[in-house]
């Protein structure tokens, strides 16, 4: 492809260029950020079933978990305990505050030097935590592996967007969730090996390993590339040109440079991005980088990766069985995520979203009925093993559900649709957004375990109808169009053109909206 850009179906341009090694590798050790986030997620739950955990930090939490065995009093119940999730959800409150600073080091610095010190700050709390005494020290640990998820959730996703060609940025961003799946699986499989060392001090391995992801992500951030549109709008423009050259493997790249500079410069006359986000024009951004991440943690996936062993122990499985059903439902997530890996970028977001959210809300309804038809509103029932062997495979459907659609492109749509001058700003709010809902969710599911029995499965089926109503109606087909002119995008929609003016369209000169791509997009 030479000769400059052209218009593709998607009403942006298709700019010269191709996947070049350097960006794959580039991309790869970017997404690596992920492993951190996924580490946790996994280790956490794991960790929380473990009884010399409970025993030296939790031995209220213990004792009714004993009783609640010996007795086969409520089930539901036994795990309830503010401190316990506290320790699990004091972590994205941490996160949700840091994301705000990354913002600003991701502007400032560069994205890859927000990557670089969540990395290192995700390691000293490893070893904090890995070493706790006390819960005191145990939580301030906890907390600093959240700063390092805020910074690492906040950069990679935006390298991830502007290294890529627009027609491969799907599955290059996606990336990013599949080293999450990979984190998660990863700590699911250490959590079975450790749970069996005797002694007691298993889950301090499995603490402390969580160095190694944040070792990946730390040292490999020191060798990547900063991205054409960070020395751009950083005022390094003649090694932007020789980055775009190399990134996109042409010297045809022109045009596709003057379009990153025009946006550079308009971005530089936002003088406060933060309050800027807040205008009309941006009113469809703002409502994704909102709406997007609170319903990704509303589908109720952290309910199973956080407490997948709590969960099964819950269901009458044994500790061993637990966390292996756990890491049964990591591998599952891990093979799912490569569905959207390979057809995001062909089949588009909107029916990847629309599917997984189907798939999901049947799980739902599934696994509720299956719970409540057994425990009912007691908690108090013997779960035969072929009973459970069919909760589990419901599960599991579930899991393949989300890690093609809300998982993935959770992360990749807000990332993808802020134009320059308030990127950092969006990436922030779509972060803080995400964690603040896991906090919450976090922190609130055992008791509402413990109040809402099996009706909780319920409660966030319901969420789901909505969620996957409102992608019907409110979100665009972002698929193969630039990032610098996803306005084309938001200005052709049915509802969201409203707020755009013409004069708010800044693309390329010679990039028309065709009449056939406007009426297209317009049905979209």
């Amino acid at each position: 492809m030479a000769g400059g850009a052209v218009v593709n179906a998607g009403g942006g341009k298709d700019y010269p260029g191709k996947l070049t090694m350097f960006v794959l590798l580039a991309c790869i050790v970017a997404a690596t950020g992920g492993l951190i986030f996924g580490y946790d997620i996994g280790i956490s739950g794991g960790v929380t079933s473990m009884n010399p955990f409970l025993q030296k930090f939790f031995p209220s939490v213990y004792h009714k978990e004993q009783e609640a065995e010996k007795n086969q009093s409520n089930q539901y119940c036994k795990f309830d305990s503010q401190l316990l999730t506290m320790f699990t959800s004091s972590l994205y409150l941490a996160a949700l505050v840091s994301s705000f600073f990354a913002a600003t080091v991701t502007r400032v610095a560069g994205r890859k030097w927000s990557m670089f010190g969540g990395g290192v700050t995700f390691l000293v709390g490893a070893a904090l935590t890995g070493a706790a005494p006390n819960v005191l020290t145990l939580i301030f640990g906890r907390v600093l592996l959240g700063v390092g998820v805020g910074f690492a959730n906040q950069s990679v996703p935006v390298y991830l967007s502007e290294m890529a060609p627009a027609r491969l940025r799907g599955m290059l961003n996606i990336g990013f969730q599949l080293m999450i799946t990979v984190g998660i699986l990863a700590a699911n499989l250490i959590n079975y090996g450790t749970a069996k060392i005797r002694g007691g001090w298993g889950w301090r391995v499995s603490l402390s390993l969580a160095a190694v992801p944040a070792a990946i992500i730390a040292v490999g951030a020191l060798f990547l590339p900063d991205t054409p549109n960070s020395l751009i709008d950083r005022g390094h423009t003649a090694h932007a040109k020789r980055m775009l050259r190399r990134v996109r493997g042409t010297d045809d790249v022109e045009e596709e440079y003057n379009d990153l500079v025009a946006a550079s410069d308009e971005s530089k006359t936002v003088a406060h991005p933060w309050r800027n986000i807040l205008q009309r024009k941006y009113r469809p951004q703002l409502v994704m980088a909102v709406a997007i991440p609170a319903f990704q943690q509303l589908t109720g996936i952290n309910v199973i990766m956080f407490y997948a062993p709590v969960l099964f122990k819950t269901l009458g499985f044994a500790d061993d069985a637990s966390l292996m059903s756990a890491v049964i439902t990591g591998l599952v997530n891990v093979f799912a995520t490569f569905v959207s890996v390979f057809t995001v970028d062909r089949l588009g977001r909107r029916k990847l979203f629309l599917q997984g959210g189907t798939q999901m809300l049947a799980c739902q309804v599934v696994v509720g009925a299956l719970i409540g038809a057994k425990f009912g509103f007691t908690g108090v029932a013997e779960i035969p093993k072929l009973y459970a062997a069919v909760v589990v495979l419901f599960i599991c459907a579930y899991v393949a559900g989300f890690a093609w659609s809300w998982g993935p492109l959770g992360w990749l749509v807000p990332s993808e649709i802020f134009p320059l001058e308030i990127r950092s700003a969006g990436q922030s709010i779509n972060v803080s957004v995400n964690m603040l809902c896991t906090f919450i969710i976090a922190q609130a599911f055992l008791p509402m375990l413990c109040k809402f029995k099996f009706i909780l499965f319920f409660f966030f089926g319901a969420w789901v109808v909505v969620m996957t109503l409102f992608i019907a109606f409110f979100l665009p087909e972002t698929k193969n169009v630039p990032i610098e002119e996803m306005v084309l995008v938001w200005k052709a929609h049915w509802y969201w053109g409203r707020f755009i003016r013409d004069e708010d369209v800044h693309v390329g000169a010679d990039v028309e909206m065709p009449a056939a791509n406007n009426a297209k997009l317009a049905n979209i």
